[in-house]
C-alpha cells in the first residue's frame, strides 16, 4: 500500500502546478516561468562551450564580417581625400628680456594650466575670426570650392575653420602643432600658417593695448597720489606749529635730562627716608620695652655719647677704688657719688637729644621724599606728553614718507611701462611653417586604418551578433544545457533519423534502416545496464517536456533493444489522451489499458503478443475521457503489478510533463524514469521545470536521452560522440550488411 500513499502524495503536490483539463492536443507551454537552477549554479560553461557556440554560428560571423568589411572598403574608396598641413609654434616659458621691467600682461608659463590657457587662446573664436578675415579673393574661392559654395559669409567660414582645425600640444614640451585639414593641400598649408600668424599677432596687439591702457591709468593714479602727498605735508607743518615742535629733538633732550636728575634726587630721598624710618622705629621700640638707647649703634656711635660714656666709666672706676678706702659717709665718697650721678644725668640728656634729632631727621626726610616724588611726577608727565606729541608727529611723518615713496614707485612704473610698450616682444615663435603635404599622402581616408577597423569591427560585431543569437536561443542543444541547466545526466544520444514512416522509425533498431541510430540505442542499452538501479529496474517510464520530442520513438526502440538481448519485454501505452504506440507497430487500438482498468477485460485479452520476438504490446484501448481517474485507480496499480510478474522489463509510454500530470501519477508505481529531450526544440526553462518535477517524486531518474541530434552540427556539441571516423565506420557496416543480405 506504500505505492498507493506515494501516488496520493504526488497527486496532492502536483494538483496546483498543472492543468488537468482539456486542450491536451495543444500541449501548451504557456505559464512556465520557472528559472531555478537544478544544480544550484554549480555547473558553469567552459571555454570550449563558448567556442562551440561560435562554431555553430560561424556563418553569422562570416556574414556580419563581410558586411562590415565591405562597408568600410566602399567608404574608404569613395571618400574624398583630405590633406592635413601643420605649423609648429613654440611657446616661451618667459618673454624675451629686453628691459628688466615687469610686464603688464603676465604670459609666463609656470604650470600645465598656463600652457592649456594658451592652447585655449589658439582655439578661441577671436583667432578663428582673425584667420577668416584674412582669407580673401582667390584663396577664399579655393577654400570654399570643396563645399560647393562660391560665396559665403564670415560665420560660415569660421564654422568650417573650427571644424577642420586641430590644436595638438606635444607631450612634455611647450611646442604646439596647429593643423588644418582640407581637400586642397595648398589651402591646408596656407590656413595652418594663418592660424600661427594670427596667434602671434593677437598676443602682440593684446600686450600693446594693455600697456597703453596701463600708462593712462598710471597717469591718473600719479595725479591723485601727488595731491595726497601735498595734503599730508601741509598737515604736518600745521601740527608742528600748533604744538611748538619746531625743535623737537633738543626739547626732548632737555626734558629727558631734567627727568633723570629729578629721578636720582627722588631715589636718594627715598633711601634717606628709609634709613630715618628704621632708626626712629628702633628708638621707639627700645623706649617701649624700657631698654637702654645707648645700646643702639647709631646712638652709641655719636661722639658726645662716646665721650660721656668714657667719663661715666672713669667715674665708676674711681668710685670703686674709693669704696675700698672709705665708707659711704666719707666726703670723698659723697663727692664721687655726686659726680657719677651728674655724669649719668648728662649721658641721659645727650641720648634724649640724639633721639629727638633722629625724629626730626625722619620728618625732614619724609618732607624731602614727598617733594621729590611730586617733582618726579611732574617731570614724567612732561616727558610723556612730549612723547605723545612726538608719536603723532612721527606717525604723520611716516605716512608722508610712505606716500612719497609710493608716488616715486608709480612714476617709475609709468616710465617703465611707457618704454616697454615701444618694444614688440613675443611670448611665442613659429618653429616650422606649414608646407603642403605630398599629394599621395592624404590624412583621410586612412586606408590601412579603415581596413583594419573594418576587420576588427567586422569580427567584433560578428562575435557579438553570434553571442546575441546564442543568448536569445534558449533551446536545449548542448550537454551543458542538459547537465548544467536541466540538471539530469546525459545517458544517450540518438541521431536524427532519415525521412521514413513512423512505423519504420519505431522499429529502426530491428529493420537496420539506420545503423547509426541502431548503434545509439545499443549504447543507451549499455548505459542503463551499467548502474544497479537501472539494471535491476523492471518497470521504466519514458516521458518528455512537450509533444514531438520522440518519447514513443525512444520507448519502442529501447524496448526492442532489450528484447533483442533475450529479455521478455512489454510496452504499455499510458498516453490515454493521444495514444501512439499502436501506430508505431501498425496495430489496432480496440482494447487495452482502459478496458483492463474498467474491469471489462483481462491482460490476456488485451495484450498483443509477439509483435516482435520477446516483445509484447499493451495499447491504450482508445482515448479516455477521464485519464487521471484511470491512472489513479487500484485496477491500474494491480495491472502494473501483474505485468511485473510476467515480464522482465515493462516500458511505459506517458504524456509530456509540460501539458498534463499523467506521468507524475504513474511515476510512483515504476522503478525509474527516462527523460526524452529533442535536440534544439524544447526551451531550457520548460525542460528544467519538467525535470525538477521528476526529481521531486523520489523515484530514480536514470537520465536524459537526447533525441534527433543533427549530425551536421554534432561536432559542435558532441564531438566526443560523433565525428567523421564514426561516419566512415557506419558506411562500411552498411555495405557489409548489404552484401550479407545479397548472399
Amino acid at each position: 500500500m506504500s505505492n498507493d500513499s506515494d501516488l496520493k502524495q504526488v497527486q496532492g503536490s502536483s494538483s496546483y502546478n498543472y492543468n488537468y483539463g482539456g486542450n491536451y492536443a495543444g500541449y501548451s507551454e504557456v505559464g512556465y516561468g520557472y528559472s531555478g537552477d537544478a544544480t544550484g549554479g554549480q555547473v558553469q560553461r567552459t571555454f570550449q562551450d563558448y567556442l562551440l557556440i561560435l562554431r555553430e554560428r560561424i556563418w553569422y560571423i562570416v556574414v556580419v564580417f563581410l558586411v562590415v568589411f565591405s562597408s568600410s572598403l566602399v567608404y574608404t574608396l569613395s571618400d574624398t581625400r583630405i590633406y592635413q598641413a601643420s605649423s609648429t609654434v613654440q611657446i616661451f616659458r618667459r618673454d624675451p628680456t629686453i628691459m628688466q621691467v615687469q610686464q603688464v600682461v603676465d604670459t609666463d608659463i609656470r604650470s600645465a594650466e598656463d600652457l592649456n590657457t594658451q592652447i585655449k587662446v589658439i582655439e578661441s573664436d577671436t583667432i578663428v575670426q582673425m584667420v577668416a578675415e584674412r582669407i580673401k579673393g582667390d584663396d577664399l574661392n579655393k577654400f570654399l570650392a570643396p563645399y560647393e559654395r562660391s560665396t559665403a559669409d564670415l560665420n560660415y567660414v569660421m564654422t568650417q575653420l573650427k571644424k577642420n582645425r586641430k590644436i595638438i600640444p606635444q607631450r612634455l614640451t611647450l611646442v604646439v602643432n596647429i593643423a588644418f585639414q582640407h581637400p586642397d593641400r595648398m589651402v591646408a598649408a596656407k590656413v595652418a600658417n594663418l592660424f600661427a600668424d594670427a596667434y602671434l599677432e593677437h598676443n602682440t596687439l593684446l600686450r600693446m593695448s594693455m600697456s597703453t591702457k596701463a600708462v593712462d591709468d598710471l597717469k591718473e593714479t600719479i595725479n591723485l597720489q601727488r595731491r595726497q602727498v601735498d595734503q599730508l605735508a601741509t598737515e604736518i607743518q600745521a601740527y608742528k606749529e600748533k604744538n611748538n615742535m619746531v625743535s623737537l629733538d633738543s626739547r626732548k633732550d632737555i626734558v629727558n635730562e631734567a627727568l633723570k636728575t629729578v629721578s636720582a634726587d627722588a631715589t636718594k630721598a627715598e633711601q634717606t627716608l628709609n634709613v630715618a624710618n628704621i632708626r626712629l622705629k628702633q628708638v621707639q621700640e627700645r623706649r617701649a620695652s624700657g631698654g637702654d638707647l645707648s645700646e643702639l649703634s647709631f646712638i652709641a656711635s655719636q661722639p658726645s655719647i662716646i665721650e660721656l660714656s668714657k667719663e661715666l666709666a672713669k667715674q665708676k672706676i674711681l668710685l670703686a677704688q674709693l669704696e675700698k678706702r672709705y665708707k659711704g659717709k666719707h666726703p670723698e665718697m659723697i663727692k664721687a657719688q655726686n659726680q657719677l650721678a651728674e655724669n649719668q644725668s648728662e649721658l641721659k640728656k645727650a641720648i634724649d637729644q640724639i633721639a629727638a634729632q633722629i625724629e626730626a631727621e625722619q620728618q625732614a626726610a619724609q618732607r624731602n621724599y614727598e617733594q621729590g616724588m611730586q617733582l618726579l611726577e611732574k617731570r614724567t608727565e612732561e616727558s610723556l606728553q612730549l612723547d605723545r606729541l612726538a608719536l603723532e608727529y612721527n606717525k604723520r611723518e611716516r605716512e608722508l614718507k610712505t606716500q612719497e615713496a609710493l608716488l616715486q614707485t608709480i612714476i617709475a612704473r609709468q616710465t617703465e611701462t611707457s618704454m616697454s610698450s615701444n618694444f614688440a616682444t613675443q611670448n611665442a615663435r613659429i618653429v616650422d611653417k606649414a608646407v603642403p603635404p605630398p599629394e599621395d599622402k592624404p590624412i583621410s581616408p586612412n586606408v590601412p586604418l579603415n581596413l583594419g577597423l573594418g576587420v576588427v569591427g567586422g569580427l567584433g560585431l560578428g562575435l557579438a551578433f553570434a553571442f546575441f543569437v546564442a543568448f536569445i536561443d534558449d533551446r536545449v542543444k548542448s550537454s551543458f544545457d542538459i547537465e548544467g541547466v536541466v540538471g539530469l545526466p546525459l545517458i544517450g544520444i540518438i541521431p536524427q533519423v532519415k525521412r521514413m514512416d513512423q512505423p519504420d522509425k519505431a522499429t529502426v533498431v530491428v529493420n537496420n534502416a539506420d545503423r547509426q541510430v541502431s548503434e545509439a540505442f545499443l549504447t543507451l542499452h549499455s548505459s542503463l545496464r551499467l548502474k544497479d538501479e537501472s539494471k535491476n529496474a523492471k518497470c521504466i517510464l519514458t516521458t518528455s517536456t512537450i509533444p514531438g520530442e520522440g518519447k514513443s520513438f525512444i520507448s519502442t526502440n529501447l524496448a526492442l533493444t532489450f528484447a533483442a538481448h533475450g529479455e521478455k519485454v512489454i510496452i504499455v501505452d499510458c498516453d490515454l489522451r493521444k495514444p501512439n504506440i499502436h501506430k508505431s507497430f501498425r496495430l489496432e487500438n480496440l482494447k487495452g489499458v482502459i478496458d483492463v482498468c474498467a474491469n471489462k477485460a483481462t491482460l490476456d485479452d488485451v495484450v498483443l503478443r509477439n509483435v516482435h520476438p520477446n516483445l509484447d504490446v499493451l495499447p491504450a484501448g482508445g482515448r479516455a475521457k477521464n485519464p487521471t481517474q484511470i491512472l489513479n485507480s487500484k485496477s491500474f496499480e494491480q495491472m502494473l503489478s501483474d505485468l511485473r510478474k510476467r515480464y522482465d522489463r515493462v516500458f511505459i509510454d506517458t504524456p509530456p510533463l509540460a501539458a498534463v500530470s499523467d506521468a507524475l501519477i504513474v511515476l510512483p508505481l515504476v522503478d525509474g524514469s527516462i527523460f526524452t529531450i529533442f535536440f534544439n526544440k524544447v526551451r531550457r526553462k520548460a525542460a528544467q521545470f519538467a525535470a525538477k518535477k521528476l526529481q521531486e517524486a523520489n523515484v530514480p531518474n536514470f537520465g536524459a536521452v537526447l533525441n534527433g541530434l543533427n549530425l551536421a552540427v554534432s561536432g559542435y556539441y558532441y564531438a566526443q560522440y560523433y565525428d567523421k571516423s564514426y561516419k566512415d565506420y557506419y558506411v562500411v557496416m552498411s555495405k557489409s550488411d548489404g552484401e550479407d543480405e545479397a548472399r
